[in-house]
């Protein structure tokens, strides 16, 4: 897999789910349909978060960056 590729997918993803794409507690679920949603695993512990956040996040408390991810 060419890692040029892998970078474009990640800049697409950031472009539409903002933050989360760099985030250590997303959750990409994938429906049936082919859809996509975005989980954010800290909602589950911090009721200042949405499950499924309205998408771009652009600022977020429970936001907790991946290692070697570039927001």
């Amino acid at each position: 897999k060419s890692g040029i590729r892998g970078r474009t997918r990640l800049a697409d993803l950031s472009d539409r789910v903002g933050l989360c794409a760099h985030c250590r507690h997303l959750r990409p679920i994938e429906s049936d349909r082919g859809a996509t949603f975005y989980l954010c695993r800290r909602a589950a512990r911090d009721p200042r978060l949405e499950k499924y956040p309205r998408l771009p996040v652009h600022a977020c408390p429970g936001y907790d960056r991946v290692e070697n991810s570039q927001p």
